[in-house]
């Protein structure tokens, strides 16, 4: 069952003060959403990107959500649910990285706690929040959740980075067969892998053979329109679903000397994130 448009629709948009987030609720405005609901833990960022979106025409919700804590989360969508309204379109967009160092060398354990939190966990706890209205209702729905390549091929220097996002997709995928199983066709998920893209979260991430670094009005555009098509899975780009195929397939001792050889196991050799 294919979604021409979000218009009338309400949308929920985690991670919305900037990147993707923001790119995803301007679509969600620029269709017509009923209504766009962006969750975002910086303020200052959240309320500007509401304002730019409000002065397109949107009906714009903006909230403060550490998505890291599950009792904030379960408070913030009983204010959504009671202020807006069931959601028809979910987002599943904030994330964090770390990465650029092996995991012995691990100083921080808090960061270990905080990736999973927001990466893994987030995710899971946002959307049983709101799918359940979702397989009651009988309209058009969608839980869009960006993941990862990293949760496709093993990465050296992003170990838990790397797990968060294998966690991601594994629980992802897994809803999605649930709800065919169930008879819920009217509800559809759709996981995002993409590679490393330009929002500042991966500076110094290095592009490898024939894979660039994604620009994020193309990650965005794909995604969107994949999950209006209720398509499963988005693999972007071409090269990492090589990679994986090749990685189901060849030896282990193979698959690292293919993988070292094209860069991807050098890809976060001078990784620095975004600057705070």
């Amino acid at each position: 069952m294919k979604l021409d448009t979000v218009a009338g629709k309400k949308v929920l948009v985690t991670g919305a003060a900037m990147g993707l987030g923001k790119l995803f609720a301007e679509r969600a405005v620029r269709e017509g959403a009923a209504a766009v609901v962006l969750w975002d833990v910086n303020e200052v960022g959240l309320k500007d990107t509401a304002g730019e979106l409000t002065a397109l025409g949107g009906n714009v919700h903006q909230y403060v959500v550490d998505v890291a804590s599950e009792a904030a989360i379960i408070e913030a969508a009983a204010v959504v649910r009671n202020e807006v309204g069931d959601i028809d379109i979910l987002v599943n967009n904030a994330g964090i990285v770390r990465g650029n160092s092996y995991f012995w060398e691990t100083t921080n354990r808090a960061d270990i706690d905080k990736t999973m939190a927001i990466n893994s966990l987030a995710p899971m706890y946002i959307t049983l929040e709101f799918l359940p209205a979702m397989v009651a209702g009988k309209g058009q729905a969608r839980v869009l959740n960006i993941a990862s390549s990293a949760g496709l091929v093993s990465n050296p220097r992003m170990s838990v980075y790397a797990a968060s996002k294998w966690a991601a997709l594994g629980w992802s995928d897994s809803v999605r067969i649930e709800l065919e199983q169930a008879g819920h066709g009217h509800v559809k998920v759709t996981t995002v892998c993409p590679t490393y893209i330009d929002t500042g979260m991966f500076d110094g991430a290095k592009g490898f053979l024939f894979t660039p670094i994604l620009e994020q009005d193309e990650v965005v555009d794909t995604s969107w329109r994949e999950m209006k098509a209720g398509n499963p899975l988005v693999i972007l780009p071409w090269t990492s679903r090589l990679n994986k195929a090749i990685s189901g397939l060849l030896p282990i001792k193979l698959r690292d000397l293919f993988l070292n050889t094209v860069g991807v196991y050098h890809s976060m050799d001078e990784f620095t994130g975004r600057n705070k």
